[in-house]
């Protein structure tokens, strides 16, 4: 069976459930998957619209694979957003696959693969992490902080 865009490669899936077991986050085991949409977009296997939209990708891979991965919070993100996000928390919880609609996901690659492939660049991720950091107030970066502590204290 090829490949396709849809299907998480196996390391991805194994460092994810890594994360789990040490107790971190879902959006650190989420962050697997992010990280390999990006290296996909880097590799030439398709592009981003967007550095949102790669990490979007990413993302909905994390929650059909099972990462407990809530949806956006209301006012965060479009109705629509938080709509799929819950249908992929849905299909990660059952466990049974059902097979994809190869004509579906066939011109999903295309679109994705007529897109530019800057959104993975450096610049594009330094500019997307930069706009969000700006947006986190005091009290979320001191009580993230006081999380990885706890969980670093835990894992000793």
């Amino acid at each position: 069976m090829k490949e396709t865009n849809q299907t998480p490669e196996k390391e991805t899936i194994e460092r994810a459930r890594e994360d789990e077991r040490e107790g971190k986050a879902p959006t650190t085991q989420a962050g697997e998957f992010v990280r390999e949409e990006m290296e996909h977009i880097r590799e030439g296997k398709h592009g981003a619209r967007s550095t949102k939209q790669a990490i979007a990708i990413g993302l909905s891979k994390a929650r059909r694979a099972g990462v407990k991965l809530p949806p956006p919070k209301k006012g965060a993100a479009p109705r629509k957003t938080r709509r799929q996000a819950k249908r992929d928390l849905a299909k990660g919880s059952k466990g049974g696959r059902k097979s994809k609609s190869r004509t579906r996901s066939r011109a999903t690659t295309k679109a994705l693969k007529r897109e530019t492939r800057s959104a993975a660049s450096r610049k594009a991720l330094s500019r997307q992490a930069h706009a969000t950091a700006r947006r986190r107030t005091r009290a979320e970066k001191s009580a993230a902080a006081k999380k990885a502590a706890r969980t670093r204290a835990k894992n000793k």
